[in-house]
């Protein structure tokens, strides 16, 4: 890029002229803001006798932060003026028109923010220009070229054109209004020759450069794309930014993603158009609050992705380990993931690095400043200036309104003034980021015995208390890991237990369970309930076809999660008497009568109830009482007599157990 582009450029939008305020200096020269007067740029040109060449270099008054925001080598500090609005540009073959006059451009809009023009004679200077005489032509003489027909169509667009103060405010507005006029408009007419200017309109354009763009479009509307100027190819995109050709802002959006597909990416047209394009696509979507999701796909891939990293590092608790790391390379570079510990251990070592970055988000805190605003900085608002570089009519003032691209970028509208919130590379602080990931893997390696160990530096020992609890932490849970985990399922416990019955019936001879079936216990005498004396109940002898007998409703109702045996225990324990000889001569084993009592009482009780040493069962006296009311509804205070059989009584061998109550 030449130098003369920029002073073409700013001619042609802004009508500034280059200015040479020094004699003695002749390859100085200024861009002076028309209404302020105050310099926006500084151009200098040097001839270098060595290698024969003009070195070109310019001041620009765009502002420092836009170092941060663009990465470019032909950017860097200014070279004569001083402050932090001035940006340096080295004008070589490397060098991004795009770029310099987006830079321009801000300088531009950002002095007419500061500054104030006021008129105090506005009287018109009369212009004395002295035309030389021409020749004209003999009569009847016939030219070469024939001059074209101009359609009827195309000559009332011309007519549409309103003249007034030359602005680009004004350009704008005029191919606008002519751009609907035409929208609908087809030719026949092809051109092919060459045209070259910034920011051309139909107004640029002759009769035969009209015809031939109307018929390159008519073939691009009918998805034909064929060879063109990129001037007239960039009239086709102002076109749709301006939703002439399209029925909604989707539409629009939908044509420029053919034209991108069908011009820029098949090599027919100029690939460097591609830059303004995505960046005009994006800005339109905001514009026409078009859904973030849809809008991110016209965003810079590498924006984007900052964006999410800084997301995830922000609020890292509720991201995984593979996520965190990622988001650590994105700032940290290939160095973190090429590195020799992630190599040997790379899960190891991505949950290493992650759990050091939540645990450092947690609790460090750097001139009272937590680890991620030391690093990154805070959400701060820019100016920003959507289609400032492209030709693009808004009629009305946009509406107030704010836009969230994602997290980490957001968008305010405020009486037609654009702000662009994010987080700025100028107050990225590498050097903190970078200490405490390197001591930290300094460490981790030394963990991990990876070999190729890093060199300590003094400068980051603020990093190693981090790096130190990390690994602490990793070691315990390592330890915890290494112990056997026991699953107890309670909703298997009822089936182990009836195993356990299986099994104890098939160690049994015949002869114990001939005696398990006959052992019939001796009542023990119950107390009258009426208050009178205890009467003897003598035995009762068990018929020739004898039945087991169920326990009475009473129990029943009093216990129904139990079964016969576990309800004869339980009113013994509460009686205060032993339940020994019961257990012994049912042959069952009191560590599963007090799990499974225990059990039935938890969702109640909340606690077991009963304790269980050897052989012995006892009842836990806080919560008898406890029991005994659950009782209360069925029997009142007082809980039933229940037969105690104590003695088996035989009226014939091998007789079946016959159990008696005695009611109340």
């Amino acid at each position: 890029m030449q130098l003369s582009e920029l002073t073409a450029y700013a001619q042609e939008k802004f009508h500034i002229r280059e200015q040479h305020k020094w004699t003695d200096f002749p390859g100085i020269s200024v861009l002076i803001h028309p209404n302020t007067g105050k310099w926006v740029a500084l151009l200098m040109r040097q001839w270098d006798s060595d290698t024969g060449t003009e070195i070109q270099r310019c001041d620009i008054k765009c502002g420092r932060q836009s170092l941060s925001e663009i990465s470019a080598p032909y950017l860097s500090l200014p070279f004569r003026m001083k402050g932090a609005k001035w940006v340096g540009v080295k004008f070589e073959d490397r060098t991004n028109p795009d770029v310099i006059f987006r830079l321009f451009d801000r300088a531009v809009y950002s002095e007419e923010e500061r500054g104030y023009t006021f008129v105090l004679d506005n009287t018109p200077v009369k212009s004395s220009v002295i035309y030389p005489d021409t020749a004209l032509p003999p009569a009847y003489t016939k030219f070469s070229v024939p001059i074209p027909e101009v359609p009827e169509k195309i000559r009332k667009m011309q007519r549409l054109y309103q003249y007034g103060n030359g602005s680009f405010h004004e350009k704008c507005r005029n191919f606008y209004l002519q751009g609907k006029f035409m929208e609908d408009y087809q030719d026949d007419l092809p051109w092919t020759g060459e045209y070259r200017r910034y920011f051309p309109t139909y107004h640029d354009l002759n009769i035969r450069q009209l015809r031939g763009y109307f018929t390159w479009r008519t073939s691009v509307r009918k998805g034909q794309f064929f060879p063109i100027s990129a001037s007239l190819a960039y009239l086709y995109v102002y076109e749709l930014l301006n939703g002439i050709g399209a029925d909604s802002p989707e539409d629009s959006l939908k044509k420029l993603k053919e034209f991108e597909a069908g011009f820029l990416d098949s090599r027919i047209g100029d690939p460097g158009m591609g830059r303004n394009l995505r960046r005009w696509m994006l800005e339109y979507a905001v514009l026409h609050d078009i859904p973030s999701p849809s809008a991110r796909e016209y965003a810079d891939p590498e924006i984007l992705e900052k964006d999410a990293a800084l997301a995830v590092l922000n609020a890292p608790e509720e991201s995984g380990d593979e996520e965190i790391f990622e988001s650590l390379c994105t700032f940290a570079g290939k160095k973190l993931k090429q590195s020799q510990m992630i190599k040997k251990e790379p899960e190891r070592g991505k949950h290493l690095f992650a759990e050091l970055w939540r645990y450092a988000s947690k609790t460090c805190f750097l001139n009272d400043r937590r680890l991620f605003t030391a690093c990154f900085g805070e959400l701060r608002a820019y100016p920003w200036r959507p289609l400032a570089n492209a030709v693009y009519w808004e009629e009305h003032i946009h509406p107030d309104t704010d836009y969230n691209l994602d997290e980490c970028r957001i968008y305010h509208c405020r009486s037609g003034v654009w702000q662009e919130e994010r987080y700025d590379n100028l107050y990225f602080n590498k050097k903190i980021f970078s200490s405490l990931l390197h001591e930290a893997e300094r460490r981790f390696r030394k963990y991990l015995k990876t070999g190729h160990y890093l060199q300590e530096n003094p400068e980051e020992a603020w990093a190693a208390a981090y790096a130190k609890a990390v690994i602490k932490a990793d070691q315990q849970a390592k330890i915890e890991a290494a112990k056997p985990k026991i699953t107890i399922n309670l909703s298997h416990l009822e089936q182990i237990r009836q195993d356990a019955l299986v099994t104890r019936d098939s160690l049994l001879i015949e002869e114990e369970l001939e005696k398990a079936r006959g052992d019939v216990q001796e009542m023990k005498p119950q107390k009258n309930t009426s208050g009178g004396d205890e009467q003897k109940i003598p035995p009762i002898e068990a018929p020739e076809n004898p039945v087991i007998q169920d326990e009475t409703e009473d129990m029943a109702a009093a216990f129904p999660f139990l079964d016969r045996h576990h309800s004869q225990i339980l009113f013994r324990l509460l009686r205060g008497e032993s339940a020994e000889n019961y257990i012994k001569a049912h042959h069952l084993m009191p560590s599963v009568i007090t799990d499974r009592i225990n059990e039935a009482f938890f969702d109640e009780i909340g606690d077991t109830i009963l304790e269980c040493d050897g052989d012995t069962i006892t009842i836990i006296e806080d919560y008898r009482e406890d029991i005994l009311q659950m009782l209360g509804g069925k029997f009142g205070s007082k809980l039933p007599n229940l037969p105690l059989l104590t003695q088996p009584t035989y009226s014939m061998s091998n007789v079946r157990q016959k159990e008696v109550k005695i009611d109340e």
